[in-house]
C-alpha cells in the first residue's frame, strides 16, 4: 500500500511540476544528479553561464539594470561585453553598478557612453554584493520582463569553476521592485544617476514588496543591510520541520548557526551542510561541529564553493519546501553593511533542483545524503497520534498497542526501501534501531488493514 501511495503521489507530482517550472529556472555550474529528481531534472551548465547571460541580455527590447560586484577579465567576460555593446547599439537603455573595490578588469570593454557608477568606500560602507539584471522591467508586456540573479559574480573563474548558482525569473512585479532598489542606489530612475540622491548600505530604507506569486509558488524578496535578511532566515530555520540542507561561502553568523544548533538538538532535525573552508576559522564551524558530526563537510577542493545556498524540508510536501538563495553570506557584514540581494522560493519542485545539485556536491566530499526523491508524498496517510515513542528516537521505539490487536509494523527509508519489520506484534513492543544510520524513515502500521504512515527521526 505504502509503495502505491508513493507512486501515485510521484505521478502527481510530475504531472504538475513541469508546468511549474516555466517562469523560474535554475541553473548550476557544476555537475547535478538526476537520479534523485522527482520529475524536473536541474540543470547543469557547464561552463556555459556566460552564454545564459549572453542569450538574456540578446533579449532587450528596452532596458537592461546591471548591478554586479565585479566584471573580470577573460574570454567570457568579453562575450558578455559584446552582448552589452550591442544591445546599446541597438537602442536599449543601460545602466550598470559595480562595486568600486573589486578590479572590474572588464568594464573597459563597455561602450564608453553607457552609464555607471561605482559603490562609496569607507568604513561606513561594506561592498555592493549584488549580481543581478533587470531586462526590460518597465515593458508594456508583462512577458518581458525577467530578472536574473544568483550567487555568481562575472568573472571566468566564478562561472568556470567555482561552485555557484543562477535563477532567472519572468516577473514584472519582482523585476519592478529590483528596479526601485536599483534606483535607490542609482539615484535616480533615469538613465542618468544622482550621486547626491543615491543611497547605498545602511542609509538604504526598507522600500521594496517582499511577498509575490509568481507561477503560483510564493517567493519573498529581501534586500540588506535594510530588511533584516538574517532574520529571515533564522525565522525559515526555526519553522522547519524534518530537514535542512545548505550550502555556503561565508558563515561567521553564530545567530544562524545557534537557530541550526536548536533545531538539531530540540527538534531532532536532520541538517546537513556545506562550508567554504574560508569559513572553518570563523566561531559557526567550531559550533556545529559537535551536533552535525560527519553531516558538516568543509570544502577544500581547488577554487571555492561560492554558492549561499539553504534548502528548507526539500523532501516534506506536506511541510513548507523552500530554498534560500541570492548573494547574501551569513555574516554580520552582509546583513548590516552591503548590498545585497535574497530570494526565497516556496515550491517543492524548485527545491528539489537545488537538492540534485546539493546532492552531487555532497558526494564530491564523500557523503552521500539519504534521496527523497520515492518519498515525496510518503506521509499522505498519516492518521491520528504516533503509536509509537520515543521520535526523535536513538537506539529503540516502542509500540504503544492494544493487547488484542495484532499489527504490522514495517520501517522504510526516504528510498521507499524496507530497512525493518515485525509481524503480528501486540501490546507494548519495543524494536531495535542501533543498525540503522541517523536520517529520516517512515514507519508504518497496519491493523485490521488499516495503514498509518508516521516520520520517525532517528538521530
Amino acid at each position: 500500500m505504502i509503495r502505491s501511495i508513493i507512486l501515485l503521489a510521484f505521478t502527481i507530482l510530475f504531472s504538475t511540476s513541469q508546468a511549474s517550472a516555466q517562469k523560474i529556472k535554475v541553473y548550476f555550474n557544476h555537475p547535478v544528479n538526476t537520479t534523485v529528481s522527482t520529475g524536473v531534472n536541474a540543470i547543469y551548465l557547464n561552463q556555459q553561464f556566460d552564454d545564459t547571460i549572453k542569450a538574456y541580455i540578446d533579449r532587450a527590447k528596452y532596458t537592461l539594470d546591471i548591478a554586479v560586484y565585479n566584471f573580470g577579465l577573460g574570454t567570457t567576460m568579453a562575450n558578455i561585453a559584446g552582448a552589452v555593446n550591442n544591445a546599446y547599439n541597438r537602442g536599449v537603455v543601460i545602466r550598470w553598478i559595480y562595486n568600486t573595490s573589486s578590479s572590474n578588469n572588464s568594464l573597459p570593454d563597455l561602450d564608453v557612453n553607457i552609464p555607471r557608477i561605482g559603490s562609496p568606500t569607507g568604513i561606513n560602507y561594506g561592498i555592493m554584493h549584488n549580481k543581478f539584471m533587470v531586462i526590460d522591467g518597465n515593458s508594456a508586456d508583462i512577458n518581458d520582463p525577467i530578472v536574473l540573479t544568483g550567487s555568481t559574480n562575472w568573472t571566468d573563474q566564478q562561472i568556470n569553476s567555482d561552485y555557484n548558482n543562477i535563477v532567472i525569473v519572468q516577473d514584472k512585479n519582482l523585476a519592478l521592485a529590483y528596479i526601485t532598489e536599483f534606483n535607490e542606489m542609482w539615484g535616480s530612475a533615469t538613465p542618468t544617476p544622482n550621486l547626491t540622491l543615491s543611497k547605498f548600505g545602511q542609509y538604504k530604507t526598507d522600500n521594496t514588496p517582499h511577498q509575490f506569486t509568481i507561477d503560483g509558488k510564493s517567493v519573498e524578496l529581501y534586500f540588506s543591510p535594510s530588511d533584516n535578511t538574517t532574520q529571515k532566515l533564522i525565522s525559515k530555520i526555526n519553522a522547519a520541520n524534518s530537514s535542512i540542507y545548505f550550502g555556503i561561502y561565508a558563515f561567521t553568523d553564530t545567530d544562524v548557526s545557534d537557530a541550526l544548533t536548536n533545531k538539531i538538538q530540540n527538534d531532532g532535525l536532520y541538517v546537513a551542510g556545506i562550508m567554504d573552508q574560508f569559513s572553518v576559522n570563523y566561531t559557526p564551524y567550531p559550533n556545529l561541529t559537535p551536533v552535525m558530526g560527519n553531516n558538516l563537510k568543509i570544502f577544500n577542493l581547488p577554487y571555492i564553493y561560492h554558492n549561499k545556498m539553504m534548502l528548507i524540508d526539500a523532501c516534506d510536501v506536506n511541510s513548507d519546501p523552500m530554498i534560500f538563495s541570492g548573494s547574501h553570506n551569513w555574516s554580520a557584514s552582509a546583513d548590516t553593511k552591503n548590498d545585497e540581494n535574497v530570494l526565497i522560493i516556496h515550491d517543492d519542485t524548485i527545491a528539489n533542483l537545488y537538492y540534485q545539485a546539493i546532492y552531487s556536491d555532497f558526494q564530491v566530499l564523500s557523503l552521500t545524503i539519504s534521496s527523497c526523491s520515492q518519498v515525496t508524498g510518503v506521509e499522505v496517510p498519516i492518521l491520528g497520534q504516533s503509536a509509537f515513542y520515543p521520535n526523535p528516537a536513538t537506539d529503540y521505539i516502542t509500540f504503544t498497542l492494544e493487547e488484542k490487536d495484532k499489527a504490522e509494523i514495517k520501517i522504510f527509508d526516504q528510498t521507499g526501501r524496507i530497512v525493518k519489520q515485525q509481524l503480528g506484534i501486540s501490546g507494548n513492543n519495543t524494536m531495535d534501531l542501533s543498525e540503522l544510520s541517523p536520517g529520516i524513515y517512515f514507519v508504518t502500521t497496519n491493523k485490521n488493514g488499516n495503514t498509518k504512515a508516521i516520520k520517525l527521526i532517528v538521530q
